[in-house]
């Protein structure tokens, strides 16, 4: 008989039981409600059980819930459609698969088939998952350890911003550059539109590809579809999950036309990848997205939660759109705690003085005004 519960306790846990959820709040199993300002991971991208995205999904379930992509559908080619169509320059073929990781997986893989090499450049502070190849490229001790341990050679690793490095670390045995243009588990550190064309040139003048790992800054987080627009930078392979169904699972590779040219079938594969109830959930989501003017509200309550900190013992803000970094003078971790007490749910970072702010993509200026009299409460001296 097992002492407690079955499932392995590898997950810190917030103090609460969720029972329920609407837009930014979600309902404990007391009845209490609490202000979401992580999201879930930004996972929550139209806020919890949006009404759209709920009927997308229950309509669906009673057609069909799952057959594998041995059968076409059409839910699944209007999804790459529409994504394609959102994506900048020619990033307009795309594979699905279940999560962020597998779509970096994938993205690797792609760019090892086009360059027949297997050099990867990454940056620090990257975080790009915990599957295999991503942890060769993710920056820390444990995830070298863990690459170590199964035989995997990790990447070579470049100081964030520092565009002369970049340009040093790529030559002709690199297969791929693979970046976070907004760094979300160090504190939503952003690079600089700078280092991102360095990276660019760098990958032209060696026949390298350029990856952006936009799983966490991506899918409207920063106020514009991809986090790429900001930066003027089209990469050859961009990754995508996280809020891109609305919290129903699901992940994106997409790539361009010239870098995939050589693929056959067999040569990528996902069992659950584009099932139906996860493209119905996703093109609800866009529907939400457009016709809500969900992007331009990421650029307003972002401004608003920028300025919003200069009148609170925040010394610093980092990141774009609704992927917000708080540099604080006091522990992140010991602010997150208090801020418990108020009921609001916010993150924290690999940095122990960032608090991150990542909450669904309709964060009201409401709910935005709700967390900054909570912050600045914990903050007072």
């Amino acid at each position: 008989m097992l002492n407690g519960p079955a499932w392995l306790p590898v997950y810190a846990q917030m103090p609460l039981r969720a029972a329920s959820g609407h837009g930014s709040w979600i309902v404990d199993e007391a009845g209490h409600e609490w202000l979401d300002a992580y999201g879930g991971h930004a996972v929550a991208s139209t806020g919890h059980c949006h009404p759209r995205v709920v009927r997308a999904i229950q309509e669906q379930a009673a057609k069909l819930i799952f057959y594998s992509t041995a059968l076409p559908h059409r839910l699944r080619e209007t999804l790459a459609d529409r994504l394609a169509e959102r994506c900048p320059g020619d990033l307009s073929r795309v594979f699905f698969c279940n999560s962020g990781a597998e779509a970096n997986e994938n993205a690797l893989a792609v760019a090892r088939k086009a360059t027949g090499r297997n050099r990867i450049v990454s940056i620090e502070g990257g975080w790009h998952g915990r599957t295999l190849a991503c942890v060769t490229v993710t920056d820390g001790e444990r995830y070298a350890a863990t690459a170590a341990r199964a035989g995997a050679p990790v990447s070579t690793k470049v100081r964030l911003n520092a565009s002369a490095a970049i340009d040093r670390a790529v030559d002709g045995t690199v297969a791929a550059v693979i970046i976070e243009p907004i760094q979300g588990m160090t504190g939503a550190r952003d690079c600089s539109a700078e280092f991102l064309h360095a990276a660019r040139t760098a990958c032209d003048r060696h026949g390298a590809a350029l990856i952006f790992d936009e799983i966490q800054c991506g899918f409207g987080r920063t106020g514009a579809f991809t986090a790429a627009e900001h930066y003027g930078v089209t990469p050859d392979l961009l990754t995508m999950a996280k809020g891109l169904a609305s919290g129903f699972p699901i992940g994106a590779m997409v790539a361009t036309s010239a870098i995939t040219s050589g693929l056959v079938i067999g040569d990528l594969g996902s069992t659950f990848g584009g099932g139906p109830l996860a493209c119905a959930a996703a093109l609800a989501t866009l529907e939400v997205l457009d016709e809500e003017d969900v992007l331009s509200n990421v650029r307003q309550v972002s401004m608003q939660l920028m300025e919003g900190s200069r009148r609170l013992d925040v010394s610093d803000v980092q990141g774009r759109g609704l992927l917000l970094g708080y540099r604080l003078r006091k522990p992140a971790a010991q602010v997150q705690k208090a801020l418990f007490g108020h009921r609001v749910l916010t993150g924290t970072s690999m940095d122990p003085h960032v608090m991150r702010l990542m909450p669904p993509l309709t964060f009201s200026r409401e709910e935005a005004d709700i967390l900054l009299s909570a912050l600045g409460k914990v903050l007072a001296p």
